[in-house]
């Protein structure tokens, strides 16, 4: 058995600086004359297990073996998510434990469902809490993407796979520089999305807030109306870009800095994914415009607005989408699948295994009409071996059982038909909001039992770590390997 030293060092560090991120809502309580004790009691009972696991461990080894990169992936977010429920209880909101923990999950990874009925009245320091969780667990998921998933051989993600000479135990070392110019990246988008949010007519405390959650792709509002509680142009269009911004994968960023002005243009998946975004748009104008039979009734901006936020899921809605009948319910629920980039705080299943099914499926069909015809299955023009198709096909199926089985589980709990299945797309899928009059863009989770809202955690931690991630933790041959 590998020493985990380095595993428990590592999440004594990440506690620590949870706990002291805890002193941002605390200076917001002040200046908003709001405090109370539940930042403070959160915030020291986290340094103090951070700084035990850090003490405990300081003679650990600074090598990063894979079965410890498996388990410091769940450990992190698992966690960063009970630690960060610990403000929800303490403070005057008072929630459950499952409600709490519902509610950090939820926000660390990014999916942006809630518990809280009435946000227009929650304190602002706990609003500032939310935001700040997304925007961690956004900066967290894309590290991870980048630096630890292709090494992890986790879905097809190490088609990513930064540099040739990575190994799993030289994944700290190597990570570092990349690592550091992603994250100035990302204070950059939010910084630059904070200000466009200014100008345009957000007050400084919820341009702050809602610039971590859009860049995070989280889709947390401080207002029951989401962003459409501005009800501006402006605002959405913004919005719409620095989410569109969130979802391209960060790496191509990186490519783009240091002199690769054509990325953007030429990265297949970039390229996909903004033509499934015209396509569902174009596709929500023809249905809605039949049905309405008048295209000047259509309100655009609000179409384009949530097949975005659905698509990316962020989960911002301006309009009960609801409202506009089966069929794009049923549309969003395929939306909420696909999902963005990898490498990006967008969630889903990802723009490239759509990509690769997509061509695989064309190939067996091309082999059925040429039997001795020999195709391959091709991404930025190089093969895709057995190997990783295999991971993909693999990683498509598991998601598609699991969220089977979470309906299953929903159902049975007592949930009808449409919000089951719809929370388990949402939550899966990391995207927020669900269908139907309980979880639908009017409405939030908080109706739901205590069983169905752990349910729901578990699936959202694992649909944000890829499945895989978590699972293979529990299979005791993977340990009896390493």
């Amino acid at each position: 058995m590998s020493n985990y030293k380095t595993v428990f060092f590592t999440l004594g560090v990440l506690q620590i600086i949870l706990g002291l991120s805890m002193i941002v809502p605390i200076l917001a309580q002040f200046f908003y004359n709001q405090l109370d004790s539940g930042f403070i009691s959160s915030g020291v009972i986290t340094i103090i297990f951070g700084v035990l696991f850090f003490l405990s461990n300081l003679d650990h080894n600074k090598k990063l073996s894979l079965p410890q990169a498996f388990l410091l992936t769940a450990l992190s977010w698992l966690n960063i998510a009970i630690f960060g429920s610990l403000p929800f209880i303490f403070s005057s909101i008072e929630l459950s434990l499952a409600d709490a923990f519902f509610e950090s999950m939820s926000g660390i990874t990014t999916t942006g469902s809630t518990i809280i009925t009435n946000l227009n009245e929650t304190p602002k320091a706990i609003l500032l809490w939310r935001a700040m969780l997304q925007w961690l667990g956004g900066i967290g998921i894309i590290v991870m993407a980048i630096t630890l998933m292709p090494i992890m051989n986790i879905g097809g993600m190490q088609l990513f796979v930064i540099s040739t000479s990575n190994t799993p135990e030289k994944i700290l070392p190597k990570s570092k520089e990349i690592s550091i110019r992603l994250i100035l990246v990302y204070i950059a988008l939010t910084g630059a999305c904070a200000l466009f949010y200014k100008i345009f007519g957000m007050g400084f405390f919820d341009s702050i807030v809602h610039s971590m959650t859009t860049i995070a792709t989280g889709g947390f509002s401080n207002y029951n109306d989401s962003i459409g509680y501005f009800d501006s142009a402006l605002i959405e269009f913004t919005s719409m870009i620095f989410i569109i911004l969130g979802s391209l994968p960060f790496i191509a960023y990186i490519k783009y800095l240091n002199g690769d002005k054509k990325i953007f243009l030429k990265d297949t998946q970039i390229k996909t994914f903004f033509k499934i975004i015209i396509f569902s748009v174009l596709l929500m104008f023809v249905y809605l415009s039949i049905k309405n039979q008048s295209i000047f009734q259509l309100n655009y901006r609000e179409i384009t607005f949530n097949v975005i936020s659905i698509l990316t899921g962020t989960g911002y809605v301006t309009q009960n989408f609801s409202e506009w009948g089966s069929f794009p319910l049923m549309y969003f629920l395929i939306l909420m699948f696909i999902g963005g980039c990898a490498g990006s705080t967008a969630c889903g299943i990802k723009i490239f295994r759509v990509q690769i099914l997509y061509q695989f499926i064309t190939n067996q069909l091309k082999k059925i009409i040429y039997p001795r015809g020999i195709f391959h299955v091709k991404y930025e023009k190089n093969n895709v071996d057995e190997k990783f198709m295999s991971s993909i096909i693999s990683f498509i199926f598991l998601y598609i059982f699991i969220f089977f089985i979470v309906t299953a589980l929903l159902s049975i709990n007592g949930l009808d038909f449409i919000t089951a299945i719809s929370a388990a797309a949402t939550s899966i899928s990391n995207v927020g909001p669900g269908l139907g009059e309980i979880i639908g863009p009017n409405g939030n989770f908080s109706e739901l039992s205590d069983f169905s809202k752990w349910i729901l955690s578990i699936a959202m931690i694992l649909g944000r770590l890829e499945l895989f991630a978590v699972l293979v933790l529990f299979i005791p041959s993977f340990w009896r390997k390493y």
